[in-house]
């Protein structure tokens, strides 16, 4: 693999993480404005399988022959378990929880895959870089319950100079609703069991790209189908069609943000990675956005940043991880 395939994976998923970042912080938003998770989760997988049509269209419609039976099973299951399930735990679990803490606990993401890759054979637990990888995996797991579970005292920081009236009134609104109760364990438990669907569907994904490489169209088809299911799982939630107008507000700026960028651009891009540099180096880059979101969270939602002890050990799962890449070990050895 040149310099170029060397890099370019390296550099999407970065963009990816950021992009993530910024798709948890208005999701947020979106949500502490009052709109259902499921309505917002409909709108975000029909966005994403209407803006990527065009582009399976005309640039892989050529194999759309080659999709099998086993094929669309594949592209069936990837849309409950990394669509659907994923979606669905991540986003009312985010909205119980702040959007730094969802995106700490989203680092539990690269030990699940590795243990998921490491039984099924997809990656080696034994020598110098398998003892690595299982350091790597407890690092990750103990930061991110430190990270949910500790509380550090307020670092004192400056006020956001970003930070507008309305955001303000927003959270104050959903923090006053929210305050008392378990919604903060619950939130954190939703979170982790997404990450355990969303390694599940990395898994699967990297199995199906060696018989069908079509990020585009795969993408599309998932999204298609996950939209229906979150639709019917959204009108027993929310009934009313009040609940699923969009106006020109954050309701439709969060519909759009998370439908275009975050399903649309961003998941295409990871099954293009799982494909070239499998599951485990995907899932290592979640870090970044752990870091992205808390500033972004301090400077759009107004969230305080407490001092925590596992800042180190939680990015360590992702320093442990990439000194790894250069080697064989995150690509992915099917057996």
């Amino acid at each position: 693999m040149g310099s170029v395939g060397t890099y370019l994976p390296l550099i999407a998923m970065v963009l990816v993480q950021l992009a993530l970042a910024g798709a948890n912080v208005l999701a947020k938003l979106t949500m502490a404005a009052g709109m259902s998770p499921y309505v917002l989760l409909t709108y975000r997988n029909l966005i994403a399988a209407i803006f990527l049509a065009p582009f399976a269209f005309f640039f892989e419609r050529k194999t759309w022959a080659s999709i099998s039976k086993k094929t669309l099973q594949s592209i069936f299951l990837c849309s409950i378990v990394g669509a659907t399930m994923h979606q669905v735990f991540y986003f009312v679990g985010l909205k119980y929880s702040s959007a730094t803490v969802a995106s700490a606990l989203n680092n539990t993401l690269p030990a699940v895959t590795f243990l998921l890759a490491a039984a099924l054979n997809m990656e080696p637990v034994v020598g110098v870089a398998g003892r690595a990888k299982m350091a790597g995996t407890v690092l990750c797991v103990v930061g991110s319950m430190v990270m949910t579970f500790y509380t550090g005292p307020v670092i004192r920081t400056m006020d956001s100079p970003i930070s507008w009236l309305y955001v303000q009134r927003t959270m104050a609104t959903e923090a006053a609703a929210d305050a008392g109760g378990q919604a903060a364990i619950l939130g954190a438990v939703l979170v982790i069991a997404s990450t355990g669907t969303l390694a599940v569907w990395f898994i699967i994904q990297k199995k199906m790209s060696k018989s069908f490489a079509s990020p585009f169209t795969s993408t599309a088809l998932i999204a298609l189908m996950a939209s229906v299911q979150c639709a019917i799982i959204g009108v027993a939630a929310e009934p009313r069609l009040s609940s699923w107008a969009l106006g020109l507000d954050i309701r439709l700026i969060g519909s759009l943000y998370v439908g275009l960028v975050a399903s649309g651009i961003v998941i295409t891009v990871m099954s293009w990675c799982i494909q070239v540099r499998g599951p485990v180096y995907v899932s290592m880059f979640s870090p970044i956005m752990l870091i992205a979101v808390a500033i972004m969270g301090w400077g759009i939602l107004d969230e305080k940043t407490r001092r925590k002890r596992n800042w180190i050990p939680t990015y360590s799962c992702g320093v442990v991880h990439g000194a790894l890449g250069k080697g064989e070990g995150p690509r992915c050895h099917s057996h």
